[in-house]
């Protein structure tokens, strides 16, 4: 179990090492993807099913609200590149959801609607 305000890595590991090395993620996520713990997610501990402390910090961060790709990286203190290729792991294991963000290629009244919610929420800060 992860218990809040715990640093997710300690200070003498190196980013590269959380990822056994790699820095290409299976599957290509947005910035802005929301991630999601699914229900296989929750319902195993994250060891028995060969996971460590990163992916049941993320298992537990996501757990009943959305995060986004970007919102995880800066709590876990991890650069974006490494936040990820675990988020994408985790998401080919079954862990979490992944909802990208709707393509504005090719339908401009989606980003017309989605630029439009963007500056009222903005206006309302």
């Amino acid at each position: 179990m992860v218990i809040p305000g715990d640093e997710p890595t300690g200070s003498l590991v190196r980013p590269y090492a959380v990822t056994g090395g790699r820095t290409r993620p299976r599957v290509d996520i947005a910035i802005e993807a929301l991630v999601e713990t699914t229900a296989r997610g929750r319902g195993g501990s994250g060891e028995s099913i060969g996971h460590g402390r990163e992916q049941q910090y993320i298992v537990t961060l996501c757990d009943g609200r959305l995060q986004s790709l970007a919102e995880i990286s800066a709590r876990m203190q991890l650069p974006l590149g490494v936040a990820r290729v675990l988020v994408a792991d985790m998401a080919a294991d079954g862990l979490v959801a992944i909802y990208e963000p709707a393509s504005l290629e090719g339908n401009d009244t989606v980003g017309t609607e989605l630029l439009e919610r963007v500056l009222s929420g903005l206006r309302r800060l």
